[in-house]
Parts: structure tokens; sequence; C-alpha cells
């Protein structure tokens, strides 16, 4: 995971802290007691999916010194596929579940509408302002009745990350600037790109890694994704992820991908091997790349703009009212939420903040990402996230994408089969999965 050089992380963290006043102050009395009476610390439990960054980012330990009557334990599941069918079960039957148990943005929907009145008014909990995060993100947290149950972590705005050194190779600016410039505002104007790599480079790196995530970079930046206002599934009528399939097909039949499925080992040698020489590059997978690419690809990738802002990624994290400690658990909620908590996870872990009054904090303004060349990443992701439009999100988002990328764009990237036939059969594996 990347961090900037020990003393600057240190300033611009100090500053952020300072700038958020009292943010960093739990609110609360000082001391707690137990249920029983007892002077113990009081124990919650935060459950997560993954390396969720709040634990790696040292938050529960502050807390802990900061609150000395409560003790934090944080429990994780890797994967949100087995993760979030349990948060469901649990949350029906009312056991097994965390103080504070966190939501992945696909499945935020389905939360808020059906389990919100099993969780706590957060945007009631003393201290927190909605003003304070990005309007469309505190909207995906509250329910038809007003009660925000679910405040936002972090959101995924987009860049491309690219190699400099392939793009040389292809005669090609390298220049961030100049980069972003060649497909500015329009998604065909990347993949046109990519045709005038490929012709240049024959028998060399790929343009992109995969068609899949040219598919999920394109529909996170419309307007009108899978669900429209009313909850009602679209995504065989909706025009604009028709387009997004077809743009990314084209990359698949053009030749333009390494045909690679994302998060497999497969993928995770691409960026060792130097295998591609872009990839739909959402704030969160900074860390990835540099982690899969290695020492050896220092200096090498760089960041420019998307063709257009888009979200991918994100999650919420959520206080359910079976806990036996909701009060203070709605307060550790809060200030892990809170803006700057979530300047600090993004400046250790690279998490961008959901709340956007902590854009303006140096520990996100003045980000540089030393890996990527000292790119100037608080300040791209910042200007993408104040671009992303504002799509409704449904409830069995996270499905519908995986369908149509594992049924439907995986097959016509790996195998060569026709995309109409794979969009067919992704909307009838849709379909089925829906009980529809």
């Amino acid at each position: 995971m990347w961090r900037r050089t020990p003393t600057l992380a240190l300033a611009l963290l100090l500053g952020a802290l300072l700038a958020a006043g009292c943010a960093t102050d739990p609110p609360g009395p000082r001391y707690a007691r137990n249920a029983d009476g007892g002077d113990r610390p009081v124990t919650l439990t935060v459950g997560v999916f993954g390396s969720f960054g709040l634990k790696e980012a040292g938050l529960y330990d502050t807390y802990m010194r900061l609150r000395p009557d409560i003790a934090v334990r944080q429990t994780s599941i890797e994967r949100n596929e087995n993760y979030y069918p349990q948060l469901l079960t649990h949350l029906v039957t009312g056991s097994g579940l965390a103080d504070v148990q966190a939501v992945e943005v696909g499945n935020i929907a389905e939360v808020v509408a059906t389990q919100g009145h099993r969780l706590e008014d957060l945007g009631a909990v003393p201290g927190v302002d909605r003003r304070a995060f990005l309007p469309w993100k505190w909207a995906q947290g509250t329910g038809r009745d007003g009660r925000t149950v679910a405040l936002g972590t972090d959101i995924g705005p987009q860049a491309v990350c690219y190699r400099k050194d392939l793009f040389a190779r292809a005669g090609l600016p390298t220049g961030r600037e100049a980069v972003g410039r060649l497909w500015a505002g329009d998604w065909r104007r990347f993949l046109a790109v990519g045709r005038r790599f490929a012709e240049r480079t024959p028998d060399r790196a790929a343009f992109t890694d995969s068609a899949s995530g040219v598919l999920a970079a394109v529909v996170s930046s419309g307007r009108l994704r899978f669900y429209d206002e009313r909850g009602t599934l679209v995504v065989g009528t909706n025009p604009a992820v028709r387009e997004a399939w077809d743009i990314a097909a084209s990359f698949a039949r053009d030749g333009l991908t390494a045909r690679l499925q994302q998060f497999t080992p497969g993928w995770d040698q691409g960026f060792a091997n130097g295998a591609f020489a872009t990839v739909a590059c959402p704030a969160w997978m900074l860390g990835y790349i540099q982690d899969k690419a290695g020492p050896a690809g220092r200096g090498r990738w760089d960041v420019a703009a998307a063709p257009r802002p888009g979200n991918w990624g994100g999650s919420f994290l959520v206080v359910p009212k079976a806990g036996r400690h909701r009060t203070e658990a709605a307060r550790l909620a809060a200030w892990l939420t809170a803006p700057a908590q979530q300047a600090r996870v993004f400046a250790l872990r690279g998490s961008f903040p959901s709340a956007s009054a902590a854009h303006a904090l140096p520990a996100v303004a003045a980000a540089r990402h030393p890996y990527f060349g000292d790119a100037p990443v608080g300040a791209i992701f910042t200007a993408a996230a104040r671009g992303v439009p504002k799509a409704p999100v449904g409830p069995k988002e996270g499905l519908v994408a995986q369908h149509l990328s594992d049924v439907g764009m995986l097959q016509v990237d790996q195998t060569g089969r026709d995309p109409a036939e794979a969009w067919a059969a992704a909307l009838k594996s849709i379909d089925n999965a829906l009980d529809r």
C-alpha cells in the first residue's frame, strides 16, 4: 500500500487533523460502564470484508487512546460475496452481528430498503453533518423515511492508470495532462487511442487489461445504469448500458485487451509482466497496482484523468439495533467516518474520502504518489469525485454487474463469443439470479 515520505505524511496528517478541529475527539462521556455495572472497557466489534483500511490506518488504536473506556475489535471475511449473505442473515435473525458493520456500495440500496428498520439512524448522532459528505453518497445511505442508516467511508472516483514506457514506445504522449487530452470527454476516444497503440506496437503489450474493466468503467460514468429512480431494473433497456457493452466488446474484438479476468492471479501477474498499458483506475487501485507491479513498476506507471468521471466502489458503516452498545457503536461509526479520519485513511491506504469536507484537507488536497511519478493524486481524484453523476443504485447492483462481466463480457474477451449472444446470455443469467 502506498504512502508518502514519513516526514511529509506526518506534516500533512497533522494539518488535516488541525483543520478538522474537534472531529478527532470522540463525542460522549469520557468513561462508560458495562451493562453489568462494572468499570471494565466496553468492547465494540466492527465487522468488515477484506482489507477495509480502518484497522490498517490505525484508527481503532487512536480511538482507544482517546477513549480508554472503549475497546475496539475487528472481524473480517475476505470476500464480500461471502460476507454479505451472512450479514443479511444476521440482520434478519438479530443475532451474530458486530456492533458496527460494513456494507459495500453494490449492496447498500438493498440494505437501506429492506433492513433500514433494523439499523440506527446515524444521521441523528451528535456531530454528524450531512453537509460534510458528497450529496449523492449521503443519499445512498438514506431511506425513503428520511433516516440515514449508513455513513459513507470511501468512494472510487476513476482515473486511468497507464504505463509511460509503453506509451513512449507507441509514439504517444507520456505526460499525464497530454494523455488525458487524448481521450477527454468520450470513451470512444479511449478506444481510438487503443487502436493507434495496437497499430504501432504489434506483438507487444496489450492496450488495456480486460474488456470487463472497460465495461465497468464506462457504465460507472453514466447517469443511469442498471436501475432507474423507482428501483426498476432497466439493465436490458438502458441504451447507456448497451453502449458501454458495445464499446467494451470492440476492445475485445479488436484485440486491444490482455484477455485477463480482474482480481485473479493471472491479472496480478499481468501488472508485474507489463502485459498491458492501461487500466481503469479508481483511487483504491493505486495501492493494488503498486503491490502487484512491484519495485520494477515504480516510475513507469502514471495517472491521467478518465474520459468521463465515474465511480467504481465505495462502502458504508451501519449500526444494527440488535447490538448491546448501540449508542457507543453509533459514536464510533460517526468518528470513523468523520472528515479527518477519512483523510487519514486516504493518506495511509489510498481510499478516497466520501466526506467532501476532507477533500480540502492537506492530507488529500496536497497528496502526491511517488510510485506513480509523483502524480498529484489528491487533485486528480478530487476533480473526478466532483464530476461523478448522481446515478440510482439498485438493490442488486453488485449481482447485475457480476453477471454482465463474468457471464457475458468475459466470454467475448476470452473465447471470442459473439457479443450479441453474450449480451443475451448475460441478461438471461441476471433474470435467473433474480428469479424474474
